[in-house]
């Protein structure tokens, strides 16, 4: 088993919308088990989106992720370029702004991509995002996955594969 590297959507809709703060405390132990034993992580640049709102998901990752949760992607610029070259070799397809917010260094879509392009063979990405190969106006992280070989699922496939409840 590989490790799995969450989108901030993995925090963000969950807290939203599936298993808020307040009600899911045992989805939000779950979560919190898993980042302590390495079985997930997540990157800086998801850290950066994350930690931008000062809201209760923010309080909550700050108190209960630990320091090395988030990985330093400096080390995946290889890999980053890989992923930008193949976004800009999709100009044919994406409008100049599907391509413009998935290039902006800011973004963690790339980053994420290129953190498990790094050892595709141990690491899974989990996110909310759906395939949509025939959108134009947004680059999907799991579309990109496809082209690189790089498994992408879902969060309750993660919990399914990890034969976990909560």
């Amino acid at each position: 088993m590989g490790i799995y590297i969450v989108d901030s959507n993995f925090f963000i809709q969950a807290h939203r919308d599936s298993y808020p703060l307040d009600v899911a405390s045992g989805f939000w132990n779950q979560v919190k088990t898993l980042a302590e034993s390495g079985t997930i992580v997540s990157i800086d640049k998801v850290r950066d989106e994350l930690y931008d709102k000062n809201d209760a998901l923010e309080g909550w990752c700050r108190a209960n992720l630990p320091d090395y949760f988030f990985r330093d992607t400096a080390g995946d610029i290889d890999f980053y370029a890989r992923v930008i070259a193949w976004a800009s070799s999709k100009s044919e397809h994406y409008q100049p702004g599907a391509l413009n917010e998935f290039l902006d260094a800011m973004e963690a879509d790339a980053f994420i991509i290129a953190h498990a392009l790094a050892d595709s063979h141990n690491r899974t990405i989990v996110s909310y995002e759906r395939s949509d190969p025939n959108r134009k106006n947004k680059i999907k992280i799991p579309d990109v996955c496809q082209d690189f070989s790089i498994q992408c699922i879902r969060p309750i496939d993660m919990f399914r594969q990890l034969k976990l409840t909560f």
